[in-house]
C-alpha cells in the first residue's frame, strides 16, 4: 500500500480518536484540520498527486518557462485544496465575501498571468495553454443557477475550450521535434478531462457545498467596495474603469462577472458586457457603437494607421458585430441562437469564441485572429485576411477562404465531412484528429498552384507537386 495513503489513514485514525473523547470542540480552530481529512479534500490531494505530479515530471525535463508556469498551475490547485478546507467550516458568502474567500487562488492566477505578459516569448503557446486553463478552477465560485455560470462539471469542460486552442499549436509545434512537450500537453489536459471534471462529478456536481454553522466571510477593510453601481447591487469595485481583458454577450453581475475575470487573472478589472441598452435596436442614437472601457494603451504606442472605434455588440437581434478589436485574448460569444450570424472585422492579435450554434460566421479584413466556434448552420467564410486559426469544435458544412494568406484551420471528428473551398490564397494548412484516440493532430497543406492540360477538348487540372514535398 502506498505509504503516504497509510500516513493519511493513521493520521485520520487518531483525529477521530480525539474527536470521540472529546479533546477539542465543534468550533475550535482544530475544524480545519478535521476537514483536511474529509473524504472531497483527500481526493482532491489524490488528483494533485496523479495528475498535477504528471504535468510536473514532464515540465521538469523541459525546464524554463514551462517549468515556471506549471509551478504555477500547481500552486493554484494547491490553493484550491485550501479552499476546499475552509468552505467545510465556512458559511455560504455573499459576493463580496466570496470575493475574499477566494482572494487566495486569485493572487496564484495573478501570477501565472503576469507571465504572457511583456515581449512574446518561444513558449507562449504553453504559457496561454497553462494560464487559460486555471480558468477550470472557478468552478468554486457557482452558487446557483441565476448565478451567471455553467453547472461546475460543464464549466470545467468550457474552461478546457480556451486553453485546447493553444496546447493544439503546441502540439502542431513539437509532434515530430520534442515528445516531452507533447506529454505535457497531454499530461496538461487530462489535469482537466477527466482529472478536475470526474472530481466535481463525484463530489460537487451541484457546487460547493457550504457549512450551516461555520463562520461569515466578511470582506477585508482594505478592499471594501464603494457603493453600488447599479441594482442588482455588485461590488462597484469589481466593475471599475480599469482596462478589461474579457468580455461576454451574456450580462454578468457578482461573482460569475469576476470569475469571468479569472483567466486574466484581475478580479478588480473592469467588465465590458453587452447589456439591452447597448444592443443597436435599442440604442437612442442608432450608432451601434459599444462604449468601451478599453484602454488602448499598448495601440495607441505604435505608429500604426487609424482604425474605427471597438465594437462587440448584437445589432437588431440578427447580427454580432465584433470590429477592430486588438489585442484582446478573452472574447465571448456566448447567447446566441442558429438564427444569428457572426461578423469579424478588422481585428488584430485577438482571439474570440463562439459557444453556441450560429448561421454562418464572417472573418474579414483580420490580423492574427483566432476564432473557436462550435457549429455553424450555413458556412464559416474568412476573407481578406493573414495568419488567421480557425478551430470547429462540432461541425460545419462549408469552409471557404477567399484571399487569405496563412490560414489554419482544425477540424473535429464532427466536421471531417466539411467542405473547404479556397480561392487567391496561400500557406492554407488543414489538421484533423488522428486515428488513435487523444493522439497527435494530423496537418495536411491545402495546394495553391496547380496544372493545366488542354486534353481531348478540355483542360483538365491537377495540384502542381514539388519535389520532396
Amino acid at each position: 500500500m502506498d505509504e503516504k495513503l497509510i500516513q493519511r489513514l493513521e493520521s485520520a485514525v487518531s483525529r477521530l480518536e480525539a474527536i470521540s473523547t472529546g479533546t477539542h470542540s465543534a468550533s475550535s480552530p482544530s475544524d480545519a484540520s478535521d476537514a483536511a481529512f474529509d473524504p472531497s479534500v483527500v481526493a482532491f490531494g489524490d488528483l494533485i498527486d496523479q495528475y498535477v505530479g504528471r504535468v510536473s515530471s514532464a515540465a521538469e525535463i523541459i525546464g524554463g518557462q514551462v517549468l515556471e508556469v506549471t509551478n504555477r498551475v500547481k500552486e493554484a490547485f494547491a490553493a484550491q485544496k485550501e479552499l476546499l478546507i475552509k468552505l467545510k467550516h465556512t458559511q455560504k458568502p455573499d459576493p463580496a465575501g466570496l470575493a475574499e474567500f477566494l482572494k487566495p487562488l486569485n493572487e496564484v492566477i495573478v501570477k501565472a498571468t503576469s507571465l504572457t505578459e511583456g515581449r512574446r516569448s518561444d513558449f507562449f503557446n504553453h504559457l496561454k495553454a497553462a494560464v487559460d486553463s486555471l480558468s477550470a478552477l472557478a468552478w468554486i465560485a457557482f452558487t446557483g443557477k441565476d448565478c451567471g455560470m455553467s453547472m461546475p462539471i460543464a464549466h470545467v469542460e468550457e474552461s478546457w475550450q480556451m486553453a485546447e486552442f493553444y496546447s493544439n499549436k503546441v502540439l502542431v509545434e513539437y509532434r515530430n521535434k520534442d515528445p516531452n512537450h507533447v506529454e505535457w500537453v497531454k499530461a496538461l489536459k487530462e489535469l482537466y478531462l477527466p482529472g478536475l471534471r470526474d472530481y466535481v462529478k463525484s463530489f460537487y456536481p451541484l457546487g460547493p457545498v457550504w457549512s450551516q454553522t461555520g463562520k461569515i466571510i466578511a470582506p477585508s477593510k482594505t478592499n471594501a467596495p464603494a457603493a453600488p453601481a447599479a441594482p442588482p447591487p455588485p461590488p462597484a469595485s469589481l466593475f471599475s474603469s480599469e482596462s478589461s481583458q474579457a468580455s461576454s454577450s451574456q450580462p454578468k453581475v457578482g461573482m460569475s462577472a469576476v470569475f469571468q475575470q479569472i483567466g486574466t487573472g484581475n478580479v478588480t478589472a473592469g467588465l465590458r458586457k453587452v447589456t439591452d441598452d447597448m444592443k443597436t435596436k435599442n440604442r437612442t442614437d442608432r450608432s451601434g457603437v459599444v462604449g468601451s472601457t478599453v484602454k488602448e494603451s499598448h495601440a495607441g504606442s505604435r505608429a500604426a494607421p487609424k482604425v474605427g472605434p471597438p465594437k462587440f455588440e448584437l445589432q437588431m437581434g440578427r447580427k454580432w458585430v465584433v470590429e477592430n478589436q486588438i489585442d484582446q485574448k478573452s472574447l465571448v460569444i456566448e447567447d446566441c441562437d442558429a438564427k444569428q450570424s457572426v461578423y469579424i472585422y478588422g481585428c488584430k492579435n485577438s482571439v474570440l469564441q463562439v459557444q453556441g450554434k450560429v448561421n454562418n460566421i464572417t472573418i474579414d479584413n483580420c490580423r492574427k485572429m483566432g476564432v473557436v466556434f462550435k457549429d455553424v448552420v450555413a458556412a464559416c467564410e474568412i476573407v481578406n485576411s493573414n495568419g488567421v486559426e480557425v478551430q470547429c469544435q462540432g461541425s460545419a458544412p462549408t469552409i471557404s477562404v477567399d484571399n487569405t494568406s496563412g490560414c489554419q484551420i482544425y477540424l473535429s471528428k464532427d466536421s471531417l465531412e466539411t467542405s473547404i473551398s479556397t480561392a487567391k490564397s496561400s500557406e492554407i494548412n488543414v489538421l484533423v484528429p488522428g486515428t488513435v484516440s487523444d493522439g497527435d493532430w494530423v496537418e495536411h497543406s491545402l495546394p495553391q498552384q496547380y496544372n493545366h492540360l488542354f486534353k481531348d477538348g478540355r483542360f483538365e487540372t491537377t495540384p502542381a507537386s514539388h519535389s520532396g514535398g
